[in-house]
């Protein structure tokens, strides 16, 4: 059986570079009818923190992608990796220096520190053969450590698992991503207002690049329009924290911030006063929404709308008394997503 991991180190956010490992090796399970396992490689204790394991699998989570097994962290275990080191020393294939207990090859790395705990190489290696991994997908930044995997596997005497590298998500600038950069990780992205499907289905699209490959944020706010399009209105709505009856008038946003903002000056809009050129017009409007009891739908509130135009009203003032502002969505959405208590007072309002 074909079994994956994601094995993130959780010394900070998720990197958008880390997540395209994640779903590069979660479509390599899908593919193979397979499992992946979620390791959380926290051997640098000086630098992992509970907090980032926490948010990891927030992020996991956020842009669907699960997982079997797991989440196993590798400080819980630290005695199979000390183990390991042990027959290695026993089988004269490391020698203890200074302390520390290092791998008996070429580069000569440390496998124990003096504290006696597990570097990268030795728990990585061991807890992927124990653990039944079968292919390890990941950046091609790990390519130079590749060798000394395998041959530390073989001095165990363990099956290494097939290794396949991927290229990196790079800034605009060529540089490795980071936060001056701006959207560096996924939280960066979930804050911007980015969906989580628009950035899954980028990650899908890259797939397993053989080369590195630029950050396209115009790709990602193309996505994104296309994520919040195939969504009903009600979904819609429900994301941004709005009632379901204003979907259609958030419609124009390019991301979930912006439609946020725009639900809360449809829902809270400025105070405005208008004077009595516009009484014909609200006047017009008021008498129609009091005939129209209840919620309108699409039809029935572009037919009000052009009702209100067709008796010499101006739009541009209804607008106004509605929502505070001289331009927005069109003004059927507004009239639609309003309850008509609602429409009423502001029009009272503006008089």
């Amino acid at each position: 059986m074909v079994k994956v991991r994601f094995a993130p180190s959780p010394t900070g956010s998720l990197q958008l570079g880390n997540a395209l490992t994640a779903v590069a090796n979660r479509s390599f399970a899908d593919r193979h009818s397979g499992v992946m396992l979620l390791r959380i490689d926290d051997t640098d204790a000086a630098r992992s923190t509970r907090e980032s394991a926490d948010g990891i699998m927030r992020d996991l989570e956020w842009l669907g992608i699960p997982y079997e097994e797991g989440p196993v962290c590798q400080t819980g275990r630290i005695e199979a990796h000390r183990a390991a080191a042990g027959r290695l020393l026993e089988a004269g294939r490391a020698f203890e220096d200074g302390g520390t207990v290092r791998f008996d090859a070429e580069r000569r790395p440390t496998l124990l520190r003096s504290d006696g705990s597990p570097t990268y190489h030795l728990a990585s290696v061991v807890d992927d053969a124990e653990l039944g991994v079968t292919h390890v997908i990941r950046g091609k930044d790990h390519l130079a450590n590749t060798p000394l995997h395998v041959a530390l596997a073989e001095a165990l005497g363990l099956e290494p698992p097939e290794f396949l590298h991927h290229g990196l998500i790079l800034a605009e600038d060529g540089h490795k991503l980071s936060k001056r950069h701006g959207l560096s990780s996924v939280a960066d992205l979930r804050e911007s207002g980015v969906p989580a499907e628009a950035v899954r289905a980028y990650l899908v699209e890259l797939g397993l690049p053989r080369g590195d490959v630029h950050l396209d944020l115009a790709r990602l706010r193309r996505l994104s329009l296309d994520a919040i399009s195939a969504m009903s209105d009600a979904e819609f709505s429900a994301r941004v924290g709005a009632p379901a009856a204003l979907g259609p008038a958030l419609r124009g946003a390019h991301d979930l911030n912006e439609a946020r903002e725009l639900a809360r000056a449809l829902l809270e809009p400025e105070a405005v006063q208008l004077g009595a050129a516009a009484r014909p017009t609200l006047e017009s409007f008021r008498e129609l929404r009091e005939a129209a009891n209840g919620r309108l739908g699409e039809e029935a509130s572009r037919a009000l709308v052009k009702a209100v135009k067709a008796a010499g009203g101006d739009l541009r003032t209804l607008r106004l008394a509605l929502t505070g502002r001289e331009r927005g969505p069109e003004l059927w959405t507004v009239v639609a997503g309003l309850p008509r208590d609602d429409a009423l007072r502001r029009v009272d309002a503006a008089l």
